[in-house]
């Protein structure tokens, strides 16, 4: 039988695993216990179509299209995209995702979050505050998912003044939060941001139904044997 274009690409697809130290995490989202922040805005931060251009929950996600399921996001398969995930050393947890796709990083990150309140109105303000402590800089501007955080982060172990862009953005969906954190051509390069931006647009993310503390990590996983065709669920458990 010949496979659709589609099923190729999704073949295509190369996936690396790579060990980082906790140390290695430039900005962290701290949990709320430890949150100096008493008095937030809580109201959810999200393009006004979300629902209908994402990105998605699992429950909007187009059911004919195939996805790479990696727990609790699911990724689109493109020609170009290279994926890496990334594994906590000391517990082998999947912490992150990284996308490689024109000339671009894009790590994305789900988080568990309230029903009817947001985190990232909070969690800008703490990722500025802790990137700001590294010696690095920060500005907030309104990027296509509303406020974004663009920052100058310090090269650690680098030539002293060596630093690096990095773009932060948000976006609250239902019972979840969905970071990603921008590097490379697209934070110059207005043609690399429009793919990094349509990338994190097209990600699908599987909150379960499993009580989760609100800033708890979703739990990632290694991707199953081959693309799925649709969005079901994903049961899942730190």
């Amino acid at each position: 039988m010949r496979k659709s274009k589609r099923a190729q690409q999704a073949a295509e697809v190369e996936i690396d695993v790579e060990q980082v130290d906790g140390d290695d995490v430039d900005v962290a989202i701290p949990d709320e216990a430890e949150s100096d922040v008493e008095v937030f805005d809580d109201s959810k931060s999200a393009p006004a179509d979300r629902a209908d251009e994402g990105p998605f929950d699992e429950t909007e996600a187009n059911p004919v299209r195939p996805y790479v399921d990696l727990g609790g996001v699911k990724i689109v398969p493109r020609e170009g995209l290279h994926l890496r995930l990334e594994v906590e050393e000391g517990s082998k947890r999947v912490v992150a995702v990284g996308l490689d796709f024109a000339k671009s990083t894009l790590q994305v990150q789900p988080f568990a979050a309230p029903r009817s309140a947001g985190l990232w109105n909070e969690i800008r303000g703490q990722i500025s505050e802790q990137i700001q402590r590294q010696g690095g800089a920060t500005s907030e501007v309104d990027g296509p998912f509303g406020p974004e955080v663009r920052a100058e982060i310090p090269v650690m172990g680098g030539d002293a003044g060596m630093t690096r862009l990095a773009r932060f953005i948000g976006v609250d969906g239902p019972r979840w939060f969905l970071r990603g954190v921008i590097a490379g051509d697209a934070t110059v390069d207005d043609e690399a941001a429009e793919k990094i931006e349509e990338l994190f647009r097209s990600v699908v993310v599987v909150r379960g139904t499993n009580p989760m503390a609100p800033r708890d990590l979703i739990p990632l996983t290694m991707p199953k044997a081959g693309p799925t065709d649709g969005p079901g669920a994903t049961p899942s458990q730190v």
